[in-house]
């Protein structure tokens, strides 16, 4: 991405206080709607009813909040925000639950399926289950104390899903600065959404598998990732041993875990982000370490960036007028 030329700070701030026009945009060759009021006759009680059935699952686990604000970011990542996510295996239809980002991973599917469920109820085969992973995105970052956004509606849903893409195109916690950049830019997200979206990392649990090699064998050379701080590292490797404990789960911001708020870029700039994914934001190019060093002193700033970014993200590559459908069942497509 070339830059023009002026200092970084500037530019980040312009870009970070410009407005995005979320509701009217080109994909794939062909121009689309997505609108805030899309179900407002067709379905008025649509968002009301997700916000309900979502706040009754956080109620219950708040955990599930950051689950369901997952399953947007893996959704959006593969084809576009068009629920192949959710998508069970089935005939030629090969899940991407069973991907690497997703397997023992995703969750959050029955939560859904309850959504889906009580919209059925109130107005059959209108609310596409790309829209209410959109909704409940929302509804969970604010129930988790994170900011509100107008949620542009109006996708459909997809007919098939795509294990290679879920197993390359979402980022990993391993990868490189550079390939996680690349995975954004050809989602049509720049570095600021990079930085932005990996705040909702704010939330959540991680399990031991995803940032082991920090631990004990960073480069492949038997060594641990000495950018992450030490005393930190002694307390994730007691329970992250060498071998085995995989699936142990750790919270991802270890001073407000269920709180949607700036702390995940202090914890960057103490050195103790969970992953390697996280820390690289910091250390591997200089814009990134300055939106790092805004959003840990501005919260207000970041939650205004996120609100921009993941609405952004939510219009990746959508189906809309006569593509694809809306399912019946958000687990498998409808027969007819």
């Amino acid at each position: 991405m070339a830059l023009p030329i002026m200092s970084f700070p500037i530019l980040l701030l312009l870009i970070a206080f410009a407005p995005i026009c979320c509701f009217s945009e080109k994909s794939n060759g062909g121009s689309y709607d997505l609108n805030p009021q899309f179900y407002d006759h067709s379905c008025p009680r649509a968002q009301e009813i997700v916000k309900s059935v979502v706040a009754k699952a956080v109620a219950k686990e708040t955990r599930m909040a950051a689950s369901l604000l997952r399953l947007h970011f893996h959704d959006c990542f593969v084809k576009g925000c068009d629920a192949s996510l959710l998508l069970d295996s089935n005939g030629n239809i090969i899940s991407e639950k069973q991907s690497n980002p997703n397997r023992n991973s995703a969750r959050g599917f029955n939560v859904i399926d309850d959504i889906k469920s009580a919209l059925e109820k109130e107005c059959q085969q209108t609310v596409s289950c790309a829209d209410i992973l959109a909704l409940a995105a929302r509804d969970s970052t604010v129930l988790a104390g994170g900011p509100n956004w107008e949620v542009p509606l109006g996708r459909r849903d997809s007919r098939d899903a795509s294990l290679s893409g879920s197993n390359h195109n979402i980022p990993a916690p391993n990868n490189t600065f550079q390939t996680i950049l690349t995975k954004f830019k050809l989602k049509g997200l720049d570095i600021v959404d990079l930085v932005t979206l990996s705040g909702s990392h704010t939330i959540g649990n991680a399990r031991c598998t995803s940032f082991k090699q920090r631990l004990y064998n960073q480069s492949g050379n038997g060594q641990p990732d000495y950018s992450l701080d030490q005393t930190y590292a002694s307390q994730l490797r007691s329970r992250c041993p060498r071998s085995g404990g995989d699936q142990n789960l750790f919270v991802m911001d270890f001073v407000s875990p269920t709180k949607f708020d700036n702390f995940y870029y202090k914890n960057i700039l103490a050195s103790k982000g969970l992953f390697n994914s996280d820390q690289v934001l910091l250390t591997k190019n200089e814009a990134s370490m300055e939106l790092i060093k805004k959003y840990a002193e501005n919260n207000e700033l970041f939650f205004e960036q996120f609100a921009k970014s993941i609405v952004k993200m939510g219009n990746i590559s959508p189906l809309t007028g006569s593509k694809g459908e809306i399912r019946k069942n958000c687990r498998r497509i409808n027969t007819n």
